[in-house]
């Protein structure tokens, strides 16, 4: 009795679940999208600003360093709010959050086992986790990308 009952509702879940992942990567590329696009067009906008902290966190080539990473972030936002070469622009995105962890989150990088929530509270880590789901299950149904490999099946 309590095996069936396990079985329907887990039947039942498995099939309500089954219409979320779609739903759900459509909501992370509209937020974190625009969030790396915001963030990215900071960097643009403010490039004196933004190349002084680059300096101080001893980066080499600090002002082609901040028109990469805001480029990156501001037209690789874009491009996964609009789930387009949503693949492709999640590598350069993931880097370059790498790269945010290893210069101005260092501490939290190294502390990651003695205290795990500094690293995941860290600024890097929502804008990098999105661009590593994407990566690894595609920008779902609801994006550019589903759109024209459809379209180019036919």
């Amino acid at each position: 009795m309590i095996t069936k009952l396990w079985i329907l509702i887990n039947t039942l879940l498995d099939k309500i679940a089954s219409f979320l992942p779609d739903p759900l990567l459509l909501a992370m590329r509209l937020y974190w999208g625009w969030q790396f696009f915001e963030t990215g067009k900071g960097k643009l906008m403010n490039l004196d600003k933004t190349t002084e902290f680059f300096t101080s966190l001893n980066l080499p080539f600090p002002r082609f360093n901040v028109i990469m990473a805001g480029s990156t972030e501001c037209f690789g936002g874009l491009l996964l709010l609009i789930g387009l070469f949503s693949r492709v622009i999640s590598v350069p995105l993931v880097f370059t959050m790498v790269v945010a962890y290893l210069t101005a989150d260092i501490d939290k990088v190294k502390g990651i086992f003695q205290e795990p929530d500094k690293f995941v509270s860290a600024d890097p880590f929502l804008f990098m986790l999105t661009a590593i789901l994407v990566f690894a299950f595609g920008p779902g149904k609801l994006s550019a990308d589903y759109l024209l490999a459809r379209r180019t099946r036919r």
